[in-house]
Parts: structure tokens; C-alpha cells; sequence
């Protein structure tokens, strides 16, 4: 009986090293809010801002971040989704028949504000693709990033200029976002290995 107790207790612990929850659905709705007055405030509001979210849950994010800015500004602010698969430097790597998926930015982008959103900000080479993609699109005026989870070991000179959440974590981590619109839930989760 003790021995089982104790092997309970011993597989409940591995499992909280293994995924440890970061963002629960109220923390998720507090820095998307954030973000967005950020945005405005850094923008002088949402004049010629447009949002656009890296596929997938960068766009189901840039969505929650639109309609707060709806709330705040009191009009709507475009958003699109962009792919960015075959502007990756590692796409050899991702395997035979890499998923691409559509872009979808139904409105120019030529000089406006464009707020990039994504899920996590790691490397910086996910960014620097899509960064590649939006100028195979157009001229914005400028470009700033808007991301949930930034977990640090940049290799590219990349920065957000809204974050969520900082997230140390070693390179063997990862994060995981799941969001309601993919997944039927909302949380952030470390795994470790």
C-alpha cells in the first residue's frame, strides 16, 4: 500500500517536470489586452495599422489582439495570415513535403504600420521569414513584432516590441501554446525533455 502510494506520488512529479503550465486562460487574456494598448499607444492609435498573423496560432492571436483594439480605438484593424514555409532557411530539415499553407492579406500593405503577432519568439528565423515574405508584398512603413511568449536564445538580431511573457528556458525546452480556435483550449505549457 505505501509502495503504491509512493509510486503515485513519483509519476505525479514527472509529469510536472514534464509540462508546467505558464499561461492559464485569464494570464493569455491579460497580455493580449496589454499588448494591444501597447499598440495603440506606441502607434497614436490605429490609423493605417494593419495586423498580420504567421500561420497558425500567430493569426488566431493577432485576431484576439484586432478585436481589443477594436474595443480601445473603436474601429476595426485589418488582419491577414501569412505562410511562411518556403521563405524558411531550414526547409530542407522540416522534412520531404513540407505543409504549406495560404496566405491570406486581403488589403495592401504598402505604407502601413504592420504588426507582425506570432506564438513564440524563439531563434528569431521564423521572423526572419516572414519578414522576407511581407516585403515580397508590398513597402510597409514600418514593421514591429507582437509575440506571447518570448523564451529568449535569439540567433538572428531579432526583437519583439510587445511581449507577453519572458520565458527562460534551456534550448532542450519547448513551449507550447494552445490556443481555443486550434486546440479547444487555452494554455501555455513548458515541456521538458
Amino acid at each position: 500500500m505505501v509502495r503504491g502510494f509512493f509510486c503515485i506520488l513519483n509519476v505525479m512529479a514527472t509529469e510536472l517536470n514534464e509540462r508546467a503550465q505558464i499561461l492559464d486562460p485569464p494570464a493569455i487574456q491579460r497580455a493580449v489586452t496589454r499588448i494591444a494598448h501597447e499598440i495603440v499607444e506606441r502607434n497614436n492609435g490605429t490609423e493605417h495599422l494593419v495586423l498580420i498573423g504567421l500561420r497558425s496560432r500567430g493569426v488566431d492571436l493577432a485576431r484576439r489582439i484586432a478585436g481589443e483594439l477594436t474595443l480601445i480605438a473603436g474601429t476595426e484593424t485589418p488582419v491577414g495570415a501569412l505562410d511562411v514555409t518556403l521563405y524558411r532557411d531550414d526547409l530542407d530539415k522540416v522534412g520531404p513535403q513540407p505543409v504549406v499553407r495560404k496566405t491570406e492579406i486581403p488589403f495592401s500593405i504598402n505604407e502601413k504600420r504592420v504588426v507582425l503577432v506570432d506564438d513564440v519568439l524563439y531563434t528569431g528565423r521564423t521572423i526572419r521569414a516572414a519578414l522576407d515574405g511581407l516585403i515580397d508584398l508590398g513597402r510597409p512603413r514600418l514593421i514591429q513584432l507582437a509575440v506571447l511568449v518570448d523564451r529568449g536564445h535569439r540567433e538572428l538580431p531579432i526583437r519583439a516590441d510587445y511581449v507577453g511573457k519572458n520565458v527562460p528556458t534551456s534550448r532542450e525546452e519547448q513551449i507550447q501554446v494552445l490556443l481555443t480556435e486550434e486546440d479547444g483550449e487555452d494554455r501555455v505549457v513548458i515541456v521538458k525533455p
